[in-house]
């Protein structure tokens, strides 16, 4: 079983905290999913445990088709704990673009990150995984950061959607180009870079989600401008 001695609360969220603690000694992020009052106890308990078992099941297959996330190392269900491996010296992607973001050579030095990042999008979505909270603060970069060794983390609103709704995937890309222009302003050209990426790895379904993508993203904006 593993340990939760001396944890520290790291930060929280609207669906749990994150800890640091250890497993048998190794340093660990232990992610917990705290209770909803507001729910009834029965169905807050399977809610739980279910969106606890598709974050599970997406990190784990991601790895399995080499898109790098945090390894897990153990599952409490009872507890509604993920502990998984701590990347202490990571940095978000947000940070890393705020580094560059402000340098006239911006686009040109940050388009393969863009890229990378389309890849992996394309790669994840071929194989039916959605992510659902694509933010530049969902992804990480190992050190050397130069090496673009990217990290996909925070898969609590992920799932394995098998019937291959383009939507989901639509609305994937749309989550990603909001919070890519509303946290790094004037990136409009790095999102092209992101697309090409993702045309690369999914070039079976790329056209398709594509275009459910362009829908999604025309309701937003009618929305935006009916209020």
């Amino acid at each position: 079983m593993a340990t939760s001695d001396n944890l520290k609360l790291l930060k929280q969220g609207a669906e749990a905290k994150l800890f640091t603690g250890d497993y048998f000694g190794r340093p660990c992020l232990i992610k917990e999913r705290f209770k909803k009052t507001y729910r009834h106890p029965i169905l807050d308990k399977s809610l739980t445990s279910q969106r606890t078992k598709n974050e599970v099941r997406s990190m784990v297959k991601c790895r399995m088709l080499g898109i790098e996330t945090p390894t897990v190392l153990f599952v409490d269900l009872e507890q509604s704990r993920i502990y998984m491996d701590y990347l202490a010296e990571a940095i978000t992607v947000r940070d890393y673009i705020y580094k560059v973001q402000g340098d006239k050579d911006m686009i040109v030095k940050l388009s393969p990150l863009a890229k990378s990042i389309g890849n992996t999008l394309g790669k994840m979505h071929l194989n039916n995984i959605i992510h659902g909270d694509l933010t530049t603060s969902n992804m990480l970069l190992k050190k050397p950061f130069e090496d673009l060794k990217l990290v996909m983390i925070d898969f609590g609103l992920s799932f394995i959607d098998n019937s291959q709704t383009e939507e989901d995937k639509g609305v994937d890309l749309y989550v990603l180009e909001r919070a890519l222009l509303s946290t790094h302003p004037n990136t409009e050209a790095l999102f092209d870079v992101i697309i090409q990426g993702y045309k690369e790895e999914n070039q079976q379904g790329a056209a398709e989600v594509i275009k459910k993508y362009e829908e999604v993203r025309m309701r937003g904006r009618k929305r935006t401008m009916v209020g």
